[in-house]
């Protein structure tokens, strides 16, 4: 499966929650889809978005959150999956794009092709994880996390396949977070 198929597939399923996502094609590939107000992109701040998924999660426990990072940025700041697991917000859904490159900057490969990032987050502490590898696969496994309490991780395993036409957010930072914040209420 592309990763532009994965994205096609969860994009559809968000309702209100508050999504931070992940630089790169990640967050481009999420704005093109379906831009909102709930949606904090990250610009240029490789493995941050994990710790601030965290940040809304624990500060909003009343609401699922989720992430939608990459594997890159996950093996970048791998302490954050175990921060994730002590903080436990039963909130939280945190779904990685894995296709085993930084596909933004060139295609070199990332260490998640010998390192199961979903064995990763089980190892610390993560309630429930689950890998899909079929597009198929990803409306029922989203839909069963996102009604568990979690942290929970929805591992999807895609080839390198975004578009490098496909293009950038085209709001300033500062708009993102003006917006996001205004979602959050």
């Amino acid at each position: 499966m592309k990763g532009t198929e994965a994205f096609e597939e969860i994009i559809p399923l968000l309702t209100d929650e508050p999504v931070i996502h992940a630089n790169g094609f990640i967050c481009r590939e999420s704005f093109n889809l379906k831009d909102r107000e709930g949606n904090f992109y990250m610009i240029g701040s490789m493995g941050l978005a994990s710790s601030i998924g965290l940040g809304v999660a624990v500060s909003r426990p009343d609401q699922k959150t989720i992430i939608i990072d990459g594997d890159g940025n996950v093996l970048m700041s791998m302490g954050t999956l175990a921060m994730i697991a002590a903080a436990a917000p039963r909130n939280l859904l945190h779904i990685v794009i894995d296709n085993e490159v930084y596909e933004s900057t060139g295609r070199q490969g990332t260490l998640s092709s010998s390192v199961a990032l979903d064995d990763v987050a089980k190892s610390v502490g993560y309630t429930h994880t689950k890998r899909v590898t079929e597009k198929e696969q990803i409306k029922s496994a989203y839909q069963e996390l996102i009604g568990k309490e979690g942290p929970s991780l929805l591992l999807i395993k895609v080839e390198p396949s975004f578009d490098k036409a496909t293009g950038r957010v085209h709001h300033t930072p500062e708009e993102i977070t003006s917006r996001f914040m205004k979602a959050l209420g």
